[in-house]
């Protein structure tokens, strides 16, 4: 469990957005992995992280990674998809199908990116009373609850911080500040919270926060990270140069080296495994 792994040292966690992405990064060695909103809605709908999914979606991707996976699953709530009463909701479908721990932010809906222009808040109050809704709902003291603040980008750090230590007071078991403008800012919070609490940073490629690595986040004070979007940039990155040599060469001869072939593929996903599963109960 995700309570039990921060209590061993750092994790950092890798993005992902279906069962596959889960796999994968729970074979190449992942500690955790977390369900990222915005790489739903990149990969589902094509669409920016403006506040698109809905509940009953990221649900359900989350059923089909717990299924297939063991390591914890941190899922990003947004807003919690609604008030107090919603966030409950949340939480007890969430939990249901096996989230370690579940992110809830301070944007108004319909929310955007944290690395977006434009945000809004709703108050400090609602959303100290969405995360005792949260604490009241879950069933497992095990089940994590992350509170995010987006007051650095719309408020300033000092407004930030007077959210987060509500928060923290609230009862939150993880605090994640997000979109720190710099090294200095971040580690403010860290020599702030840092002996609070839990503490999660947020590596968001080309976005307003530093990327730095997980022992560097390490050092000054932070105990988790996350690289939420990172695996769709890769994707994404990589299918327009598959596609493009697709297109122009008429095969995939020059690209074959990139990619897996049917029986690799197969290798991966456990194709010889799941057929003798079957074979089993025939």
């Amino acid at each position: 469990m995700l309570k039990n792994k921060l209590s061993e040292g750092f994790i950092l966690a890798p993005g992902i957005y279906d069962a596959l992405t889960g796999l994968i990064a729970a074979k190449a060695g992942a500690e955790a992995v977390y369900l990222s909103g915005a790489s739903i809605a990149y990969t589902r709908f094509g669409r920016s992280d403006i506040g698109l999914v809905s509940v009953s979606e990221v649900h359900d991707t989350l059923a089909a990674i717990t299924d297939r996976i063991d390591i914890p699953v941190i899922v990003d709530a947004d807003t919690g998809f609604g008030n107090a009463l919603n966030v409950q909701r949340t939480v007890r479908q969430f939990e249901r199908v096996g989230a370690s721990a579940i992110q809830l932010e301070d944007q108004s809906f319909p929310k955007r990116c944290g690395h977006l222009e434009g945000k809004t808040l709703v108050s400090k109050n609602e959303m100290v009373g969405k995360i005792k809704a949260s604490l009241d709902a879950r069933k497992n003291e095990n089940t994590v609850i992350i509170a995010r603040t987006d007051a650095r980008a719309v408020e300033g750090l000092d407004a930030a911080f007077d959210r987060a230590a509500a928060y923290k007071d609230a009862g939150a078991d993880i605090l994640f500040i997000e979109a720190p403008q710099s090294l200095e800012e971040m580690k403010n919070i860290t020599a702030t919270f840092g002996n609070e609490l839990p503490l999660l940073a947020n590596m968001v490629e080309g976005g307003k926060t530093p990327i730095a690595s997980a022992t560097e986040l390490e050092d000054i004070g932070y105990h988790l990270a996350i690289f939420p979007g990172g695996a769709v940039r890769a994707i994404a990155h990589h299918l327009s140069a598959y596609y493009s040599g697709l297109l122009r060469d008429g095969n995939n001869k020059k690209f074959s080296e990139k990619m897996y072939d049917f029986d690799g593929l197969n290798e991966v996903i456990g194709t010889k495994e799941l057929l003798a599963q079957g074979i089993k109960y025939e």
